[in-house]
């Protein structure tokens, strides 16, 4: 519900009627010349706005400030990604709301982290990064036992790793002590 009004505070219509915003004339005659049943739409939004605790009205009039503060690629992307969501289904849309509210519920290293792994992901070359997608998507379809036996199969595998690296320096030393 809050990704859906703060993406209806992107409408310029819908700031006329905030008591907030100052009259725009412009936004005005637009808010006019919409179809009436936009019109009564955007009416019908403001009015849940008006409805939420204050505490939620001032993040998303945050919100709303920090999007019109940024340069116009950078709210384009947000815009883009918007409407993205908005094509999504509706089971789709609460997934990703639910998502969402998991991880800003996590502790902030934690957060951190997820950022860091997605930044990796982000900035892997193509086969990688689809290496990487895969995997993931692997990994949501597991049971919690297949996660732990998979997580014991990775860690097994990174002691054998460092075992055989032992024994290679352990060969490289000798073979230095032998010439």
């Amino acid at each position: 519900m809050r990704a859906l009004l703060v993406a209806l505070l992107l409408c310029a219509p819908l700031r006329v009627f905030a008591q907030e915003a100052p009259a725009d004339p412009a936004a005005e005659a637009r808010f006019r010349n919409l179809p009436p049943e936009r019109q009564e739409e955007l009416r019908k939004k403001l009015r849940e706005l008006k409805a939420l605790p204050p505490e939620e009205q001032k993040i998303l009039r945050d919100n709303l400030s920090r999007l019109q503060g940024m340069q116009p690629g950078e709210r384009d992307q947000v815009e883009k990604n918007y409407r993205r969501f908005q094509g999504l289904s509706p089971e789709q849309r609460q997934q990703i709301l639910q998502r969402w509210q998991q991880f800003r519920s996590l502790p902030p290293e934690k957060r951190a982290e997820l950022r860091a792994l997605l930044r990796r992901v982000l900035q892997a070359d193509p086969a990688e990064r689809a290496q990487l997608l895969q995997n993931m998507d692997r990994w949501e379809q597991m049971t919690p036992e297949q996660r732990q036996e998979a997580r014991q199969k990775l860690q097994e595998l990174r002691e054998q790793r460092r075992i055989e690296r032992q024994e290679r320096r352990q060969e490289r030393r000798l073979e230095r002590r032998e010439k």
